[in-house]
């Protein structure tokens, strides 16, 4: 058994994934994207009444910006209509836009935390390759910390709220799939609105977080060239200061949910009055991107 079988039957994810015909599980498949290694298809998961997810229909992704000119054939041949891209107007800015196939439609819906950017911490730590100062802005669970408190704000701030609304909205509407939705790394945005949708279709807890998980995968050889870079260069004495800011950590899609529950008498709730959508909007979720009748 390989390590990601074994840590997918660890925390549930295989058991809620449909089988492909040759018997390997459904889980996450990647889009093969040179440019985007994190774009992967939500399809495959099972839902509470039997159903499945889509295939195709709902796709996740880090940043489209750094896609090469052979990714956009395959891109294009999804048949995508809409692409949504949850950086803030500087990441784009600083990274550059998105690389689409043509009659794609872009929408821009910026997702940015003035007490948690990531983007400025991580510029901030770069900036001043004083060791010292560095560990006091990473160190000692900092780093754990902001993200932690990234994940809160996504269910805490109304702003950030009707950001994640007007994602699903898209999803829902008649023309809405098949869809993209991206933020730079595909991790934190991208990562707590795909638990968004999944548990709006109906999807477990734990395989909601076995999606989520899949980026430290996808990401591992990115962030092990990144980390090394800056050592080389350099540029941080301890650069697995910044583990916490690039992977996905359990315990940062638990403080969301458990704002959920803080907030709201449960996640139904939460759809109606902390995010405003109402049943047209979930029946639209679930008539776009399930498959099979219910049993």
């Amino acid at each position: 058994m390989t390590d990601r079988q074994i840590e997918s039957e660890r925390i549930g994810g295989p058991r809620n994934a449909l089988p492909e015909p040759d018997g390997t599980e459904l889980v996450g498949r990647s889009l093969g994207l040179r440019g985007a290694l994190n774009a992967r298809d939500l399809g495959g998961y099972r839902t509470a009444d039997g159903r499945a997810v889509r295939g195709g229909a709902v796709l996740r992704s880090d940043g489209l910006n750094h896609l090469t000119a052979d990714d956009l054939g395959p891109l294009g041949a999804l048949g995508l209509r809409r692409v949504v891209d949850l950086r803030s107007a500087e990441e784009v800015r600083e990274a550059g836009p998105d690389r689409l196939p043509e009659g794609v439609i872009l929408h821009h819906v910026p997702l940015w935390a003035v007490d948690f950017d990531i983007h400025l911490t991580l510029r901030t730590a770069l900036a001043d390759r004083s060791a010292r100062k560095q560990r006091a802005l990473l160190g000692d669970g900092r780093a754990a910390a902001m993200m932690t408190g990234l994940y809160r704000w996504f269910v805490t701030d109304a702003g950030a709220r009707e950001s994640f609304a007007a994602l699903l909205r898209l999803l829902a509407a008649p023309d809405g799939v098949p869809l993209l939705f991206h933020c730079s790394a595909g991790k934190d945005r991208t990562g707590w609105a795909a638990a968004l949708v999944l548990t709006a279709l109906g999807v477990d807890r734990e395989t909601v977080l076995a999606d989520y998980l899949l980026t430290n995968e996808r990401s591992a050889p990115a962030v092990a060239r990144v980390l090394e870079e800056l050592g080389s260069r350099g540029l941080m004495r301890e650069p697995e200061l910044l583990l916490p800011v690039f992977r996905a950590d359990r315990g940062y899609l638990d403080a969301a949910f458990a704002e959920v529950e803080a907030g709201w008498s449960g996640f139904d709730a939460f759809w109606r009055e902390g995010l405003g959508l109402d049943d047209e909007v979930s029946d639209g979720l679930r008539a776009n991107l399930l498959d099979g009748p219910a049993v």
